[in-house]
């Protein structure tokens, strides 16, 4: 679906014009052409890349979706996927939305493909229309600006992330919760890996924009590519905290669970001695023989019984003492 197509010249909007008229905008001078649209039919894709000249093997990519964040060069324009991680609404897999966002960029035009996300780049056009000196730096400073709203949605998550990381550990040490947060701890860890195939990838290929052989759509424009690394490269540490955290929290949950399976196994320990005393005198005084001392004793019974509740209740004193009761 097409979102809008807005012509812009020296920094300023000229109007939102149709598809069929892009060719005509973009034979003037400094003028571009930024086209937005989200989940586009196969033949949306196929008229823009006619009318822009876009790479095959690039719409090939936007129109099957699912990539892993690039940013490729073809000649003399990018191509540049990313993915954007939102909370997700209920029955989402993993807890967290994950849309993408395929951008083509040229000397004059810019084609932004949204799929699978509900958040749109309305704002980001907006800023960028309040900015008219920076816009004036073209096709590079939007995209830009579309990745700079890309990784700014990403801080979000890893508050999000954080604060249940919190919330598990708190309950690491309560008693009898151990394998639940076992549970939740994989499950947290599943959704930072969510997280960090989308933020790595892009890290990797950012870091081409404000360095070395810049392409030729970025010139004028590094420094704020160099603001987009530092971010990402900000996010991916407190991803790499985070797991590290989670592993640790992971093993002192597992030796928690061993704790807790010692302790049951002492108090089942402790209650068998107590019964295999118990066991041994009644077994003694069970035999079946004539010749046995106080056998004819008229108290005899309850001395014996006697003798093992005595024992019984020594056993249990010792024991509660040392801590298996």
């Amino acid at each position: 679906m097409l979102i809008n197509c807005v012509a812009y010249q020296d920094g300023a909007k000229l109007a939102d014009i149709p598809v069929a008229e892009i060719s005509d905008y973009m034979l003037r001078p400094g003028c571009f052409v930024w086209v937005a649209l989200s989940d586009p039919s196969p033949e949306e894709l196929d008229e823009l890349k006619e009318e822009f000249g876009l790479h095959e093997l690039a719409v090939e990519d936007a129109r099957h979706g699912h990539q892993r964040p690039k940013i490729e060069e073809y000649g003399d324009s990018l191509f540049v996927v990313m993915q954007m991680v939102e909370p997700a609404t209920a029955g989402e897999e993993h807890g967290l939305n994950v849309g993408e966002v395929d951008v083509f960029v040229g000397r004059n035009y810019v084609v932004s493909v949204r799929s699978r996300s509900q958040s749109g780049f309305l704002g980001v056009r907006a800023r960028c229309e309040r900015e008219p000196e920076l816009l004036r730096n073209g096709s590079g400073f939007v995209l830009y600006a579309l990745m700079d709203a890309v990784v700014d949605r990403y801080f979000p998550v890893i508050d999000a992330l954080e604060v249940e990381l919190e919330q598990v550990e708190r309950q690491i040490f309560v008693e009898r919760n151990a394998r639940t947060s076992i549970q939740n701890l994989y499950a947290l860890k599943q959704r930072v890996m969510v997280l960090k195939h989308a933020v790595a990838p892009l890290l990797e290929g950012a870091n081409k924009l404000h360095g070395g052989r810049v392409p030729q759509v970025c010139l004028g424009t590094q420094e704020y590519f160099r603001d987009v690394v530092d971010h990402l490269g900000r996010i991916n540490g407190s991803i790499e905290s985070m797991r590290d955290t989670i592993s640790t929290a992971i093993q002192v949950n597992l030796s928690m669970v061993t704790i807790e399976d010692g302790e049951v196994t002492k108090r089942l320990a402790a209650w068998a001695a107590i019964f295999a005393v118990c066991t041994a005198f009644a077994g003694i005084w069970g035999m079946n023989f004539e010749a046995m001392p106080e056998l004819k004793w008229r108290y005899g019974y309850v001395m014996a019984l006697a003798l093992i509740v005595g024992t019984s209740s020594y056993l249990y004193y010792r024991f509660r003492k040392a801590g298996w009761l």
